[in-house]
Order: C-alpha cells, then structure tokens, then sequence
C-alpha cells in the first residue's frame, strides 16, 4: 500500500527531474542549434544564421550555467533515487558537461577546413556534371577551375596561378 508520505516522495522528485531535463537539454541545445542550422550543403535562410550566430555567442556561458545547474541538481537527488535513475543522472550530468565543452570548440574548423594542397585534373580529363557550376581563376595563360560543390564545403583553397599566389573562397 502506498502512503501519503510516498506520494509526496514521488512529487518531490518529479519537479527536480523535469528541472534536470531542462537543464540538460538546455546545454545540448546550446550546442546543437547552430551545428545544425549551418551545415554544408543545406540551405540557410538570413534569419537562421542569425539565430545561430546569436546563440553560438551566448552558448559558452550559458551552456556552463546549465551544465553547472544540472550538477548541482543531480547531487541534490542522487540520495533520493534508485539504481536506473542514478545512471540517468550521470548520463544527463556527462552529456550536459560534453556539450558544454563543444560549445568552445570551433567545431566549424572541423567541418569547413581549407584545401592546402589542391589537385588538379587536365580539362579533357575531368568528368564534372555539364550543370555542375565552377569558379574559375585565371592569370595570364594559367586558370584553374573549382567546383562549387567542393568550395561549399571547404570554403578557402589556397593556391597559384601564374605564379600568383591565391586564397580562392566561397
């Protein structure tokens, strides 16, 4: 039988866990909403990465407050819960802590890092879609051509041309 006292036990834990959530999912959102707004090859609108520019600069901090929050919170109920709610506790602790630390890395560098040493393929030997688009450089007799699909991922090529040095951006 279930008693008044256990009943009250239960809500009290309810309104902390919700909080613990919260935080959590707080701190990974902080982390996750402009990795998922810029991403190669998606379209962006101006108001998105607005947003994600926004919150990319106030992640840091308050990543590291939700993250803090969700710390104190599980310390608070660790005492109070069972074996499987522990676990949650540690997974929710470790997860809030892991995106807290991802909101410092430019984890950008990771996905749009600049093509150092370009290879180049002769015009007759390339096989790019007739509708694929190009940038193309050139100077003097020297020209290169990059496809737009590549630099949309890349965004900077450094290279020469004619004897020229250049950072080719997109």
């Amino acid at each position: 039988m279930i008693t008044a006292v256990q009943i009250g036990m239960k809500r009290n834990n309810l309104v902390p866990g919700l909080l613990f959530g919260l935080l959590v999912a707080v701190s990974v959102g902080l982390f996750f909403v402009p990795a998922f707004i810029i991403r190669p090859f998606r379209p962006q609108s101006p108001a998105g990465l607005t947003l994600a520019m926004a919150v990319r600069q106030q992640a840091p901090l308050w990543s590291l407050v939700a993250a803090g929050a969700a710390l104190v919170l599980a310390v608070v109920l660790w005492g109070r819960t069972s074996a499987w709610k522990r676990i949650l506790l540690v997974l929710g602790v470790g997860l809030a802590s892991a995106a807290a630390v991802m909101t410092r890395v430019d984890y950008f560098e990771w996905m749009f890092h600049p093509v150092a040493a370009p290879g180049f393929e002769s015009a007759e030997n390339v096989k790019l879609d007739p509708a694929q688009m190009v940038m193309a450089v050139r100077f003097g007799s020297d020209s290169r051509a990059y496809p737009i699909r590549a630099m949309a991922y890349h965004h900077v090529v450094n290279d020469t041309v004619g004897g020229v040095p250049v950072a080719v951006t997109y």
